[in-house]
């Protein structure tokens, strides 16, 4: 009795304290018990979880959680087991609580998290859940991690008492029973279980705009630390961000309306991403246009989208050599940067340090999360550019769906040069480690090859991002020691050379990690980690992608991807029908986007891309993929870079053309090439062209419409 009554004071005392929360349905646990499967940010979860969950949990508590005075009296009163994977009898008591109607709760990491996101899982922890069956129930803690209850350390301020919430989802269907015997059926059961893991940290807790969710940045991390940095070389704090952000809002909303569609031309600076967040705040939509793609490619995307105002910098025009700004954008009104400090009177600047500074979530509208956030414009190979409207849920799920498989978080730091107008620079390289605490260093440019590669070994980065070309220029124009400091290098963008793989890992002894993704997707729909990575694939699906695979009439490997998930677009905004939203739909019905990509999927789930459909073309009446010969270009020339492209030939219909740079390249060497690879000889191409260097897009892709242009004019 008196220890009853002393369970409920302490309860009473932590629900005080860290204003802890239950959210979820709690009933399936009240009336037929499981086992809770929980992330372990903190000492305190055990305690947290053995207090709050329904009944008295049983809880297995990790090695952290059993040390000091105090944690062991407030583990006396909750039902603890301490963790011990090489004794069965730990799993055997596990299992037998389970099955007899209570709740167990495990820790499936077996220890405190020290990167904030998911670690390995214990086997012991994968036997307990298969033997469990359909009684599994994922709970996610949310606040603990930043207390001066976790293991992290950094350089932000910790709490004593955060406000913690304790998220309980759904149960889980029946784990797949694992085939094999012995360690590989071991290690299938915790990849399973790793699945219910990264899909449980893939849900946003709450639901947000982009400028809620750098607000909760702010409270979590603490105003006056220093979270991004820029080639300006000047540390930018939270609370300078959030000053900046506040008054490039309240400025631009009296030059722009609510729900207009504001074209952005900005550099990667710190004042960017300022403007775009304040745009955003106030109901505006930030359309991020695509300057290195011509006048002509940026006029239509303002068309499609309706854009009547952009937002630039005279400056940066004159960088990009944009001169006469108004002729490139006929009857748009350009708002310049440098303009605006001198609109700021006496009231904004009471506004901002008496009010919104100090109240940011009185001071700007809410916004719903299912609105337009941003609008980002798709290249290549259509003729116009079409706008991909983003809601504020899409580009936070998408920044949560890559938190559950990459482990970063405050101690790291990214290195991103790619440009804010693409999705992958945009959202995975700017937005999210501001969101989630991670410092960053911007750069302008990803063409300066001899600077990146100095910058990230003065700037310590942990993460660089890249696609395949530039990341295989910064390795051959960088010294041996620039990248000492890199832990994960992410490619995105276009496929990854095996040169380039080959050539970072024996330079510097780090794996590219190759993901896959899409303007209409986020930045990633696949990802290559290091809980589960094979060379020449793009990875697994990240947790929440829902996929459908339909054939191609004329080839007998690969399948098209159609995708839906919580992160897929709104809409595409056309050319020919400017400003209405055409939401996606594609042959597997509404709400579906065909990819327009031919994948294969192993039965381990990892995807490999065979090419676009777009990028296929009929030789000698059958369907070849232009990427295996450029496979082939590569085996036979891998210091070299090759692109293959299509052109309309007289009395042969489509015809293919292989660009290389490499001037000794000749037909004999890709015959060669084919056999050795056992690739058909009809993918042997007999048009070469030796060019210096191939053209790019801002993004770092290859520039097949220019090539496919210059083609056209190629004389047999």
């Amino acid at each position: 009795m008196i220890t009853l009554v002393v369970r409920t004071m302490i309860r009473w005392i932590l629900q005080i304290a860290f204003r802890v929360r239950v959210t979820g349905d709690a009933t399936y646990l009240r009336k037929s018990g499981g086992l809770v499967v929980a992330n372990c940010d903190s000492t305190l979860d055990g305690i947290l979880l053995g207090l709050f969950l329904p009944g008295e949990p049983l809880v297995m508590t990790t090695p952290e959680m059993q040390g000091g005075a105090w944690l062991h009296f407030l583990s006396s009163f909750i039902h603890c087991l301490a963790l011990d994977p090489s004794h069965p009898f730990a799993i055997k008591t596990v299992v037998h609580h389970v099955k007899a109607g209570g709740i167990a709760v495990i820790f499936p990491q077996g220890r405190i998290t020290s990167t904030g996101s998911t670690m390995k899982i214990m086997d012991s922890a994968g036997v307990m859940a298969s033997r469990c069956g359909n009684r599994i129930v994922p709970v996610r803690i949310h606040g603990t991690l930043c207390s001066r209850y976790s293991l992290l350390s950094g350089y932000w301020p910790k709490r004593w008492f955060p406000r913690v919430t304790l998220e309980i989802h759904a149960p889980e269907p029946h784990l797949p029973d694992a085939k094999g015997l012995g360690k590989l059926r071991r290690q299938e059961r915790s990849a399973n279980l790793l699945v219910i893991i990264q899909r449980m940290m893939s849900v946003p807790s709450v639901p947000h705009d982009l400028f809620g969710a750098l607000l909760d940045a702010v409270t979590r991390y603490g105003c006056n630390t220093d979270i991004m940095e820029d080639a300006r070389r000047r540390p930018v704090s939270y609370r300078q961000l959030l000053k900046e952000t506040l008054a490039l809002s309240r400025l631009l909303a009296r030059l722009t309306v609510a729900g207009e569609k504001v074209g952005v031309v900005l550099p990667n600076l710190s004042t960017s991403l300022a403007a775009i967040l304040g745009l955003s705040a106030r109901g505006r939509v930030p359309a991020m246009l695509n300057f290195t793609a011509g006048s002509e490619s940026m006029r239509s995307a303002c068309v499609a989208a309706c854009v009547k105002t952009v937002v630039t910098s005279r400056q940066f025009l004159e960088r990009i050599k944009m001169h006469d700004a108004g002729a490139a954008l006929p009857g748009m009104r350009l708002i310049y940067l440098e303009d605006l400090r001198d609109m700021m009177n006496l009231a904004d600047k009471i506004w901002l340090m008496g009010f919104a500074l100090h109240l940011p979530r009185l001071a700007m509208p809410r916004t719903d999360p299912r609105q337009p956030a941003l609008v980002l414009f798709t290249s290549g190979s259509e003729e116009q550019p079409k706008g991909v409207v983003l809601s504020h849920a899409a580009v936070l799920s998408s920044m949560e769906q890559l938190r559950a498989v990459i482990d970063f978080g405050p101690n790291d730091k990214f290195f991103s040069a790619l440009p804010l107008y693409h999705s992958f620079g945009l959202i995975a390289c700017a937005l999210m480690p501001l969101m989630t605490g991670t410092r960053l260093f911007l750069y302008v440019s990803p063409l300066h090859f001899h600077r990146v590669p100095d910058l990230v070994y003065q700037s310590d980065a942990t993460y660089i991002f890249g696609t395949s070309t530039f990341l295989g220029h910064y390795a051959r124009n960088a010294h041996a020691y620039d990248f000492q400091s890199v832990r994960k290098v992410i490619c995105g963008g276009e496929k990854l050379g095996k040169e380039v793989a080959r050539l970072w890992f024996d330079r510097f002894g780090l794996r590219i990690l190759e993901g896959y993704g899409a303007t209409e997707c986020g930045p990633a729909m696949a990802l290559n980690t290091p809980l589960a990575f094979r060379h020449g694939s793009v990875g697994r699906l990240l947790p929440g992608i829902e996929i459908q695979l339909t054939p191609v009439p004329g080839l007998n490997t690969g399948r098209v991807l159609h995708v839906r998930s919580p992160n897929l677009m709104t809409g595409y905004l056309r050319f020919e029908n400017p400003g209405v939203i055409e939401p996606p739909a594609s042959s597997c019905g509404a709400g579906w986007h065909s990819t327009g990509d031919v994948v294969e999927i192993d039965e381990d789930g990892f995807m490999t891309i065979i090419g676009r459909t777009r990028r296929f073309a009929k030789v000698a009446g059958e369907m070849v993929s232009l990427d295996l010969m450029e496979r082939i270009a590569a085996y036979a020339s891998p210091d070299h870079e090759h692109a293959v492209t299509l052109r309309q030939s007289a009395g042969y219909g489509e015809d293919t053309v292989l660009y290389t740079t490499d001037r000794g390249l000749d037909r004999m060497a890709l015959v060669r090439a084919a056999r050795e690879m056992q690739a058909p000889e009809i993918a042997i191409l007999r048009h070469i062209i030796k060019v210096d260097q191939l053209p790019l897009t801002g993004p770092g892709k290859i520039d097949y419409v220019t090539l496919r242009l210059r083609a056209e004019d190629y004389v047999v």
